[in-house]
Parts: C-alpha cells; sequence; structure tokens
C-alpha cells in the first residue's frame, strides 16, 4: 500500500472515530429517547377544529365503519351501544370519545436493556426505522427481495447509532422465510440484535399472540401483564372498512395488556378524498374506532392514535410521499389527537423516490419536519424509506440517520444560562478578534454543535482530490463500516435458548406456507 494512501485511510479513519465519540457525546448516556424542548405547531383555530370533529361524527353516526370478519367485534359494539347493521357499525357522536378517556394518555414501554426503555406520549419523540418493505437496495447490488438477513443488518444498523430509540418492527419482509413463520424469527432477531424496544407481527392473530408470547419468554409472563413491552402496528382498509385481520391483532394485543398503533392509510384520491379538510375528518373517525375497541377489549390497554396521510399523482394514479399537503394535515391530526389526550404515531422520511438522492431528502425532510412540529411521540418510518416504501435502503438509511441526529439537536431548542449566553468569552476576545482559541471555545467545542456523519463539508479542492463523492457513496461506505463494527447486546443464554426452543416448536407445528 502506498504511503499516501496510508495516510489518507489513516487520517479518514482517525477523523471518523472523533466524530462518532462526538456523536455519542452529543446523544448522551441514558437518553433512549427525546424530551421535546420546543412547542408543537397549531395552525387550525378552535372553530375550524371543531368542524372536522363535527364532520367525523357525522361519518361516523351517517356513513358508518364497517367491521369485516370478526364477529367478537361486533359483539363488543353492540354491547357498548353501537348500532350494527350486517357489519356496518354508526356510532352517536361523542360516543367513541367516552370510551377513549379510559386510555392513558403515556406510558412506558420497556426494552430488554432497562436503560432503553421508552416513554411514549406527553413530551417524548421516540424515532423507529421505516416499516413494511418487500424490497430492499444498495448501491453494489441494486434492487432484490429482502432476506432475513437483510432484515437482521437493518436492527444492527439501528442499534449501532446513537439516533434512534427504537428497533422497529417488520423492517423489510424477509422473503427466504416462509410467511407463516418469518415473524418467529423477525421477533427473536429484534431480541437477540437489540436491546432496545421493538414491534412484533400483526399479519395474522396467531402470528400477533406468537410474538407476544415471545415477549413473555424475554421479560416474564407477569410483568408483561402489568407492562408493555411490545407494539403492534394495525392499519385501517380505508376508506372506512377495519378487516378481521387487523382487529383481530389489535385486540390480541389489547388483551395482553400491550400497545395497539392505530392507523389509517389514506391516499387522497383514492382511500380519501382529495381535499385535506376531509381526508383529515376520515383519519379521525377511522382511528378513533380503532382505539376505542382496543379499550373495549381491556379498558386501561395502552394505544397510539396513528396518522397516515399521503397523496396521489391524479395524472396517473401513483401513490406520491413527502407532499406538502399531508405534511401540513399532520399538523391538524397532532392538534386533534391532544384534545383525545392520547399518545400520537405521525408520518416518517416518507418519499417515492427510487434513489437515495434530492429528492428523497427534500421529500423525507418536509415528512419528518411535520412529524416534529405536530407533536408526534412515536416517529416510524425514521429511516429507510424508499420507492413509496417498496424498498429499504442501506445507504437513506444512514442519510436518515444523520437527519435524525440533527432532529435531536433541533428538538433540544436553545438553553439560555451562564454558559450558554458566552458573557466571559466577550470580555476574553473584544471587538475584532476570533473565538477560536477561547477558553469558553475549548471548553465547548467538543458538544457545541452537532457533528454529521454523512455530510461533507471540506473546501472544494479537498473534496475533488479525495475523490468528489457524493452523500450517497459516502452513505454506502458508512454502512458496511457500521456492520463490520457492530457488536450484539449480551443476552443470557438460558432465555436465548428458550426463544430458540419457542421458534423451532412453533415452525413443527406447522407446514411452510408462502402466501
Amino acid at each position: 500500500m502506498a504511503l499516501e494512501e496510508t495516510v489518507q485511510r489513516s487520517r479518514h479513519g482517525g477523523r471518523e472515530a472523533r466524530r462518532r465519540e462526538r456523536a455519542q457525546k452529543s446523544a448522551g448516556p441514558g437518553r433512549p429517547y427525546i424530551s421535546r424542548n420546543i412547542p408543537t405547531y397549531d395552525i387550525l383555530s378552535e372553530e375550524n377544529l371543531l368542524k372536522i370533529e363535527a364532520a367525523a361524527d357525522r361519518i361516523l353516526a351517517e356513513t358508518g365503519i364497517e367491521f369485516r370478519d370478526d364477529p367478537e367485534a361486533l359483539d363488543h359494539w353492540r354491547r357498548a351501544g353501537a348500532r350494527i347493521d350486517g357489519l356496518r357499525v354508526t356510532f352517536e357522536p361523542g360516543m367513541l370519545r367516552e370510551i377513549l378517556r379510559f386510555a392513558p394518555a403515556e406510558f412506558i414501554q420497556h426494552a430488554r436493556n432497562p436503560a432503553n426503555s421508552i416513554r411514549i406520549g406527553g413530551n417524548s419523540v421516540v424515532f423507529a426505522p421505516a416499516y413494511g418493505s418487500p424490497f430492499v437496495m444498495d448501491l453494489d447490488r441494486g434492487r432484490r427481495f429482502g432476506t432475513l438477513q437483510d432484515f437482521q443488518n437493518f436492527i444492527k444498523l439501528a442499534q449501532s447509532s446513537p439516533w434512534f430509540h427504537h428497533s422497529g418492527g417488520t423492517i423489510c419482509e424477509p422473503t427466504d422465510v416462509p410467511v407463516n413463520k418469518r415473524h418467529l424469527d423477525m421477533v427473536y432477531a429484534h431480541l437477540r440484535y437489540s436491546d432496545r424496544c421493538f414491534m412484533g407481527s400483526v399479519t395474522a392473530e396467531e402470528r400477533s399472540e406468537d410474538s407476544i408470547e415471545m415477549a413473555r419468554i424475554a421479560f416474564g409472563r407477569d410483568f408483561v401483564e402489568e407492562n408493555c413491552v411490545i407494539l403492534g402496528n394495525v392499519n385501517v382498509n380505508s376508506p372506512l372498512v377495519w378487516d378481521g385481520t387487523m382487529t383481530k391483532s389489535l385486540r390480541a394485543y389489547a388483551r395482553a395488556n400491550q400497545a395497539a398503533v392505530i392507523v389509517p392509510f389514506i391516499l387522497g384520491g383514492a382511500m380519501g378524498p382529495v381535499t385535506n379538510a376531509g381526508a383529515i375528518a376520515q383519519s379521525l373517525a377511522e382511528t378513533m374506532a380503532g382505539c376505542a375497541l382496543t379499550q373495549l377489549e381491556r379498558k386501561g390497554a395502552p394505544v397510539i392514535f396513528g396518522n397516515f396521510l399521503s397523496s396521489t399523482q391524479l395524472r396517473t394514479g401513483s401513490p406520491t410521499f413527502g407532499t406538502p399537503e399531508p405534511a401540513i394535515g399532520s399538523m391538524v391530526v397532532g392538534q386533534l389527537c391532544r384534545r383525545l389526550d392520547l399518545p400520537l404515531r405521525c408520518s416518517g422520511n416518507f418519499t417515492t423516490s427510487k434513489l437515495p438522492d434530492a429528492q428523497a431528502m427534500t421529500e423525507g425532510t418536509m415528512s419528518m419536519l411535520a412529524a416534529v412540529h405536530c407533536g408526534a411521540n412515536f416517529i416510524l418510518h425514521a429511516a429507510g424509506f424508499l420507492d413509496g416504501l417498496l424498498s429499504m435502503s442501506y445507504e437513506k438509511f444512514m442519510l436518515d440517520a444523520d437527519l435524525c441526529g440533527a432532529l435531536h439537536t433541533y428538538l433540544d431548542g436553545v438553553t439560555v444560562d451562564d454558559n450558554q449566553l458566552a458573557e466571559g468569552a466577550f470580555a476574553e476576545v473584544g471587538p475584532g478578534n476570533h473565538f477560536f482559541g477561547s477558553a469558553h471555545t475549548l471548553a465547548n467545542y467538543e458538544t457545541a454543535y452537532w457533528d454529521s456523519e454523512t455530510a461533507d463539508n471540506s473546501p472544494f479542492e479537498q473534496w475533488e482530490l479525495a475523490g468528489s463523492d457524493d452523500a450517497a457513496t459516502r452513505a454506502n461506505r458508512l454502512w458496511k463500516q457500521r456492520l463490520r463494527e457492530y457488536e450484539a447486546p449480551a443476552m443470557d443464554e438460558g432465555l436465548d435458548e428458550a426463544l430458540k426452543d419457542f421458534v423451532a416448536r412453533r415452525k413443527s407445528e406447522m407446514a411452510d406456507a408462502w402466501y
């Protein structure tokens, strides 16, 4: 190896090591979630919020919501006093709000490592990776179906970053594992390769129950009965349909005192109206119904009010993500959720771009800022989202992780104290001089500014001499380095064996199913 190359690599490695050390210091030990120090952004007046709530009440009372393939859900509504006509359920105004009074405004999700337990609700903000992509992609191998190894890789990348607080759920679909068995491998991977909070399966009631049972093995049955340790993300079949797969799963989580995340999936012009206010009213109606059903299953069970507004390119019918209308709509959803006094899940790094490029980061940043300002407590899809959520990108994951790091500082707001006011520095430096060597700078330089891991802030000539790499190329190097350096968190051998035994037994009890 040439001396010049050796020196360049050494310098790069040393700079990278120092940058990572500063990032860890900025994240701070014992910071499992962000405590918001900036206010939410409330954009609608009381009068207009009441109009949207009234529109949602009319949808619920006059049009209603269908609950398909779940007779027990219909029985819950019948006992609660709703009107049932076949599969259609209609609700008197105020009925769902009354039921939702029993849901907690905030709760703790406990992690395998107690230092990583998170608070969901109030002024807390939690970042979790993207969820649900069948494909993965990177600059080396392009777009391909996700595998279990990819799934494990993304858990390791999230675990290795100080900017995530949650291991997520179905980060990508491990399509090399049978559909009816992959949930077992996914939950095991979350527990084995991360010691942060995680999500379980919702694709069938028995898979939800398997996920919860594995959580009981990891945390103890009695502890799980009294505490939330696992989330299940369930979607409305918008418009105005709750299918049995989802309601049975949300009831399984609620029955076990675990948190269901209740999320409509509204693409304006397709599964909802093209107008923002109408889509918001639909979202409110659908989500309140799902949240209320958890309370009918088990009063006081934790639940998260979810939001997923997006748009459609009306010329082609293609979904679009990261556009301004859903972003500003999220602000209103945040206001409505706070009036229900429920924790909020919102937005993420949404984009329809097929590459980790300028479009991806522009759309993703718009969505993330909307989530931050609307008051979201649990931000799913915070990293890796590409291709309209069809693809999980290794490079986009690292770029988004960097943005999440910046948002930690953004959400910290501005501290005003003697050190931050720096009055002694002005006295030391005086007019016309620089602050580089001042005592105040030397005392604060390691933590004064957030330091990007993917940006290049060097002069043009230095950047050009180093190879003129773009951000995606730098992110490509970074995720490979993270995987090389990854170390699994400790796990008791007995617990590991118990989890493996459960997975093996459950797999042996069913034939492979690939659809």
